[in-house]
């Protein structure tokens, strides 16, 4: 199973990395059958070579899996150069980065990936919110973080943040949107997507609701998130989403521009309560 970014759908997506580096994290499932490795030189020029055959004017890669730039630097500029050569009319490669796996690489190394073709980073953030960071075993600090989205943002690369909808559970959901909402002010993003809970059975999450010491917002409660958590959002220029699959209500506005325009529509569907207005429970995906 190989998981990619929406905005990656029509890209290349080249395995270098087989599962997420970190793989803690309470609410996630997506690489639990994976033990964390990076593959061989010959093994990615094989696929390289494989794609080529398909489609020689690729014009996007995205490198999976969980989070390529933990890569070490000697071994991700071959692998970069691989795919600049391969492919005349790339015009950008993508990328997962978490906090731990950006701050490895000195500003230099960043800024020289960037200039041989690296021109997003993707960073999950999912929360503002220390508390549930820690509670979800995020593994990081928000200062930490934030120094991590800004070394990004200083070599030139756009930065696409994610956040999580319901994760702080109903005890924090307040709290969780605001703080959220907040801390995406300070780091400023271009993009930023929001996704929703979807608690995903063998996962310590799931565990713990069994237990009942988690429980999900409902999708009013999420909306109420989402509502609050672009009231706090003060940007510079961003555009915001929450039109992934995992969404009951599709959102996508630039910030501050479109503020007041989806707090309006929000309050609208909040007002209403009219399930027909929601994406089905059947319909919810990741």
């Amino acid at each position: 199973m190989i998981y990619r970014p929406p905005s990656e759908a029509y890209s290349l997506i080249l395995q270098v990395s087989v599962g997420c580096s970190h793989n803690k994290c309470t609410f996630c499932g997506s690489f639990k059958d994976k033990k964390f490795r990076v593959k061989s030189f010959d093994e990615i020029k094989e696929d390289v070579e494989e794609a080529k055959a398909y489609d020689k004017y690729v014009k996007k890669v995205f490198l999976a899996d969980g989070d390529a730039l933990v890569i070490p630097q000697k071994r991700l500029v071959p692998i970069v150069e691989l795919i600049r050569d391969s492919f005349p009319k790339l015009e950008r490669i993508g990328v997962y980065g978490n906090t731990k796996s950006i701050l490895k690489k000195s500003p230099e190394e960043l800024t020289a990936l960037k200039e041989m073709g690296i021109g997003i980073v993707y960073l999950g953030v999912e929360s503002g919110d220390q508390v549930t960071l820690d509670r979800v075993c995020k593994g990081t600090t928000l200062d930490k973080t934030a120094e991590a989205a800004q070394r990004v943002k200083n070599a030139g690369m756009t930065l696409s943040v994610t956040v999580l909808l319901g994760l702080g559970g109903v005890e924090r959901s307040r709290i969780h949107a605001e703080e959220t909402g907040k801390f995406l002010s300070r780091i400023d993003p271009e993009y930023v997507g929001a996704l929703s809970l979807i608690v995903v059975p063998g996962t310590v999450l799931a565990d713990q609701i069994k237990m009942g010491t988690f429980k999900v917002p409902s999708p009013y409660q999420l909306l109420e998130e989402l509502a609050i958590m672009i009231e706090n959002m003060n940007m510079t220029h961003t555009f915001f989403a929450s039109n992934h699959a995992s969404n009951y209500l599709p959102v996508k506005v630039w910030l501050p521009e479109d503020k007041s325009r989806a707090l309006r529509a929000i309050t609208h569907v909040l007002d209403r309560r009219d399930p027909s207005m929601l994406r089905p429970e059947s319909s919810r995906a990741l």
